[in-house]
């Protein structure tokens, strides 16, 4: 091969030089990584361009209308809460400077800080959260957040800092509510149908960054908001990548082109720790999110209508062997629609147990036998046949794969089919038109599903698009939003955990870890991470000068 090389190179003289001066960058590359002590001390210092790496591209920059991890994740650089989460995991004010709930907890009264300002220089003022509120609780909105602000009765702003909301009785995941609601400004809006608007691509926000190019496939950057409502946050510009593939994104970080991204368990476990010049300039971290992976049926086709069908899948899934497999252990097993190890994660239930022999039994007893020989169940001369449709998403491929393994050997025919992101979005979730899907979820810190798991929240745009419906879930549901006590909530939400694994609406996979790598040009990160995670603080990451890369315009 060698040789190969070497007669190519021998066809042009600045072929060589190109080689040449290739081995030059790459031998002064590594040079400069053994040379650069990432551990000094080094002051906070404001400028610099952070980069990362996404695997989906936003649809859209307004959550309450996308409903996906990608626009958030950008949005939430742009936009504020009335509250927020500190790293603490308490709830705090962002817009807000402070609140006050009646003493019967129907009434919140938000105070806002004074002179807040949008991106444009325009006030915010309690008339944009007014406007905020109304959109998302106006039935013509496509959005998946709706339910818990229609319950609020009545909203008013009595001046530019106050803004009021009344309930008709105690709403538990009030509070926790409007750190999910982010306000968008009334000046701008107000004509407009925020289903189509083009402020979705690019909008002016409050937070402290704003969109400074948007370039469809390959990246957006944010640049600081000089009037942002929090300060400013150290570093000048954040670019994020459209890399779907978490391999393209790796060798993305080893050469130096990105700072931070997810990796997968083998690159964690496996790759960088065997290499030492790695390790000198990547930070490793390691968090439980509050989120999960799942095999979800639309229970509006058969024949995942049929309970023994979804639970003999159930059965049919060696979750254990996915866990080590694909994420090498860095995973939990789940059994609930909550953190594994928190109050509302019912101690008692636990996964489905690897029982082929258990699941062939569900499947006669539904009718399915291979009477024609074909190692493929079958019923009134109907194969046990279906498509699981997923994103470019190397875990949840993998898995697919193990799981495709898996139910071939009860005699189901499984196929799969990767859409990119936004396609997934738009044909598959929107749309209705699957059989079965491997997705995550990721949680609210509230234990409040409502919209995800009430028969009411199947509308177009919202959370229960696999077409869930029960109605003592449903009944759980609205009494665990009204219940206060922490314990007797605690009680509700076990017991709908319980129902809803017996159910088997979706089969739960795994909770997997968090593997955050952050080149260690970036500080000011809290280690260990607090409960937050690691990126609760990024608007005080910092990239002294000596740290910093060549780096071209964006523009």
């Amino acid at each position: 091969m060698h040789s190969n090389l070497f007669i190519t190179i021998k066809k042009g003289s600045g072929l060589v030089l190109g080689v040449m001066l290739l081995c030059l960058l790459v031998s002064c590359k590594k040079t400069n990584d053994i040379a650069v002590n990432y551990d000094v001390d080094y002051p906070p210092v404001q400028g610099g361009t952070l980069i990362d790496a996404m695997s989906g591209e936003p649809s859209s920059l307004i959550p309450m209308i996308a409903g996906e991890s990608a626009s958030s994740a950008v949005a939430a650089n742009i936009f504020n809460c009335l509250l927020k989460y500190d790293k603490n995991l308490e709830i705090t004010g962002e817009l807000a400077e402070s609140w006050t709930i009646s003493s019967d907890q129907k009434t919140i009264s938000f105070k806002l800080k004074p002179n807040l300002k949008w991106a444009d220089g325009q006030p915010l003022t309690s008339k944009d959260v007014l406007f905020t509120w109304k959109l998302v609780t106006d039935d013509h909105t496509q959005t998946p957040y709706g339910a818990d602000f229609k319950l609020v009765k009545k909203a008013e702003a009595p001046d530019d800092l106050t803004f009021i909301v009344s309930y008709s009785q105690p709403h538990a995941p009030a509070l926790d509510s409007w750190t999910g609601l982010q306000i968008l400004p009334e000046h701008l809006l107000k004509d407009q149908d925020i289903n189509t608007t083009s402020f979705a691509r690019n909008p002016v926000g409050s937070n402290y960054y704003q969109v400074e190019k948007w370039r469809p496939r390959e990246n957006i950057s944010l640049v600081r908001n000089p009037n942002a409502t929090q300060g400013q946050a150290r570093i000048d510009r954040l670019v994020s990548r459209f890399i779907p593939d978490p391999a393209t994104q790796f060798l993305e970080l080893l050469a130096d082109n990105i700072d931070t991204m997810s990796l997968d368990p083998i690159q964690y476990a496996r790759i960088i720790p065997a290499r030492p010049e790695l390790k000198n300039r990547v930070a490793l971290y390691k968090e439980l999110g509050n989120s999960y992976t799942y095999l979800g049926f639309n229970l509006k086709r058969k024949p995942f209508n049929d309970i023994r069908v979804r639970q003999a899948i159930n059965y049919a899934i060696n979750k254990q062997e996915i866990i080590d497999g694909v994420l090498l252990g860095l995973g939990e097993p789940v059994s609930s629609p909550y953190k594994p190890g928190t109050r509302w994660s019912n101690p008692e239930l636990h996964p489905y147990p690897y029982d082929p022999v258990k699941a062939r039994s569900l499947l006669k007893e539904a009718g399915y036998e291979d009477h024609d020989g074909d190692g493929i169940i079958d019923k009134d001369g109907v194969p046990l046949s279906f498509e699981i449709r997923l994103n470019q998403n190397k875990q949840r491929e993998m898995s697919a794969v193990l799981i495709q393994r898996r139910l071939k050997e009860v005699g189901i025919d499984v196929k799969i089919r990767r859409l990119e992101w936004a396609s997934f979005i738009s044909r598959v979730i929107k749309t209705g038109d699957f059989d079965v899907v491997l997705l995550g979820w990721g949680l609210s810190l509230d234990p409040d599903q409502y919209s995800i798991w009430h028969s009411s929240q199947q509308g177009p745009g919202q959370f229960n698009f696999i077409g869930y419906s029960n109605p003592r879930v449903d009944a759980l549901l609205e009494q665990g939003r009204m219940e206060l006590n922490p314990d007797k909530r605690m009680k509700i939400y076990h017991e709908f955990s319980k129902i809803l694994l017996e159910d088997s609406p979706v089969v739960y996979l795994f909770a997997g870890y968090g593997l955050p790598a952050i080149n260690k040009r970036v500080k000011g990160i809290d280690d260990p991470p607090p409960p937050a995670g690691v990126a609760h603080n990024s608007y005080d990451w910092y990239i002294p000068v000596p740290l910093r890369r060549n780096e071209m315009s964006t523009n």
